[in-house]
């Protein structure tokens, strides 16, 4: 099967450097905040966006885990972090592509009994296609792609690339 790159190495870390901007920007009054990246390609990505932030603000940036099942969401969702590590904090949960929401929307729900002081969500690829009525604030690219067609990021030690197949 074709695949098509649709983002290199080179856009993708100032895609994570636009995006660590915006999150200072968004929570330069906060002293510290938390990413939570979706495993596993959005806590890499989320990885990248806490360096890039901890290069350009004076915060204090913890880096969570989120364990969640994406071909069935409603599934439990686990954290690296105790809930009370969340508690009363600026939140950003973070994966590289959103396709139907359904990942996002069941990661915030995680969040929901949890006192947050803000929350925000942010993806690498967006894809177009929702099913659910959630949104990144964040985003590297808005795709309009066909629901046949698939997004796929690959982070590896020799390059970073997304690719449409």
């Amino acid at each position: 099967m074709k695949q098509n790159i649709i983002l290199r190495k080179e856009q993708i870390q100032q895609i994570t450097k636009r995006i660590a901007y915006q999150i200072y920007e968004t929570f330069i009054d906060e002293e510290e905040i938390v990413i939570a990246g979706i495993a596993n390609s959005g806590f890499i990505f989320a990885q990248k966006i806490k360096a890039e932030v901890e290069k350009i603000a004076d915060l204090k940036v913890t880096l969570g885990r989120m364990e969640i099942n994406k071909q069935n969401p409603i599934e439990e969702i686990r954290s690296d972090l105790k809930k009370s590590d969340y508690e009363n904090k600026a939140i950003i949960l973070v994966d590289d592509v959103m396709n139907s929401g359904a990942t996002l929307i069941y990661g915030v729900k995680y969040f929901l009994d949890v006192p947050v002081k803000k929350f925000k969500t942010a993806v690498l690829i967006d894809r177009n296609h929702k099913k659910f009525p959630v949104k990144a604030d964040f985003k590297g690219i808005s795709l309009s792609t066909s629901s046949l067609e698939h997004v796929q990021v690959v982070f590896d030690k020799e390059n970073e690339y997304a690719f449409l197949k």
